[in-house]
């Protein structure tokens, strides 16, 4: 039986500010209208989010679209990098990405490592696969969790493959039970 997960990856946010309540720029609001358009038509039935506002205004509309309201699990939200609350820079945050997926186990002081975020966030996957079987999921994710979630089932999902995602994007992974089978990339925007 085929389920479907769409991992939809947030739209572009302020690049400062508080990481659970930063919202979405004026380009990341028009691109989570772009978002319902190109999902509209492909049958989900249910949309989930992380807990953090970017991620969930970006699903927000294709929900209200469906007549839906947005599931939010907790332990979708992004890798936590740090014990602050702000975001890093990319300055900041490229070695320590670099660094995170040569040594998954590395975390700063306060913050988790990429074995600790990809095993929270699996455990949530893994009972969404459970519980929607046969059905298309929308997820609304971010950059890192996104891949480490993806390179759970196949290791192509690394740190290259995330540097070459997008601001939002979307990837469709096809599952037979527990077993992903496919990915297909569905955000064709700039």
């Amino acid at each position: 039986m085929k389920t479907y997960i769409y991992m939809v990856r947030h739209g572009d946010s302020p690049k400062r500010g508080n990481e659970r309540t930063r919202s979405l720029t004026e380009k990341g609001k028009l691109d989570a209208q772009r978002i319902t358009e190109v999902l509209k038509d492909e049958g989900i039935n249910t949309v989930i989010s992380s807990p953090f506002t970017r991620s969930i205004l970006t699903v927000e509309p294709l929900a209200k679209q469906l007549g839906q309201d947005v599931i939010v699990f907790e332990d979708l939200k992004e890798r936590i990098f740090s014990a602050e609350d702000e975001r890093l820079s990319d300055k900041e945050l490229f070695p320590l990405l670099k660094k995170s997926f040569s040594d998954p186990n590395f975390t700063l002081m306060g913050g988790e490592s990429n074995t600790d975020c990809q095993n929270r966030a699996i455990k949530v996957l893994k009972g969404l696969l459970h519980t929607y079987q046969g059905q298309k999921v929308v997820v609304g994710t971010h950059g890192a969790v996104m891949a480490l979630m993806m390179s759970y089932f196949d290791s192509k999902y690394d740190l290259d493959f995330l540097l070459h995602t997008s601001k939002p994007d979307i990837y469709r992974m096809e599952f037979n039970h527990q077993e992903l089978v496919d990915v297909k990339r569905k955000w064709e925007f700039s």
